[in-house]
């Protein structure tokens, strides 16, 4: 099975400060045929204004992965990090029995446009944790590199689910494939550019979501940089 979601789809808040798309239901936005897709709950894609940001607030029990596209955006939390992510920058934070944190735009002049993603973790109340690693862009050239997994595979980033995320950037020629097993599902989201996916071409903010399809082909991009989430199959009635 395989189903496209266009990025007009989306939900769609404009705070001023901060313009932000929600793949999955988010905030005020609900639709209760895009709430999830397995242990994947929210894809959203930001843009904070230079100066601008969010407040400290908390999370409990979220494997929480932030993906920077342009920009710089600072963060801190109760657990005392105190990092900035750039562009490359993988940060992940373990929400576990909770934690409260921060994120600012340090810009005078710049937004910055990254992804929030919330995986649901399979255990509750763990330590809270933060982790950030950089991926350059030759490590995605051409392919897709795995960014964050259960084990911290192939030093990607480590996570609470049996889930495997990979990052890729695409033109012309360059193509991959992803094996999906029997008992597994993938979501690609484009963040930005064009490709094909199985045949299918998708423009940045549009996602596809296959179940029960043996492979994920990745071709013909057009300035492309791609999410891709291999995660465990679950029953139909909670996509």
């Amino acid at each position: 099975m395989l189903n496209i979601r266009r990025s007009d789809e989306r939900g769609y808040a404009d705070h001023g400060w901060l313009k932000s798309f929600h793949t999955f239901s988010f905030a005020d936005y609900y639709d209760p045929k895009h709430v999830e897709f397995g242990a994947l709950r929210v894809i959203n894609e930001d843009r904070v204004a230079a100066g601008a940001g969010f407040g400290t607030h908390g999370h409990r029990d979220m494997e929480i992965i932030s993906y920077v596209l342009d920009g710089e955006l600072a963060h801190k939390d109760s657990m005392g990090t105190g990092e900035t992510i750039r562009p490359g920058d993988v940060q992940r934070m373990s929400a576990g029995r909770g934690v409260t944190h921060s994120e600012f735009n340090p810009s005078r002049d710049k937004p910055v446009h990254f992804l929030q993603i919330w995986i649901q973790p399979d255990q509750r109340g763990v330590q809270p944790s933060y982790e950030q690693k950089h991926f350059a862009a030759d490590q995605k050239r051409g392919k897709l590199r795995l960014i964050a997994s259960r084990d911290g595979a192939d030093g990607s980033v480590s996570i609470h689910q049996d889930a495997k995320v990979y990052a890729g950037l695409f033109d012309g020629a360059e193509q991959a494939d992803l094996s999906v097993g029997a008992d597994r599902q993938v979501y690609l989201h484009v963040a930005r550019g064009s490709l094909v996916a199985n045949d299918n071409v998708l423009n940045a903010g549009d996602a596809l979501a296959l179940t029960d399809v043996a492979t994920l082909s990745l071709s013909k991009g057009q300035g492309a940089e791609v999410i891709v989430f291999d995660l465990q199959k679950v029953p139909a009635t909670r996509q």
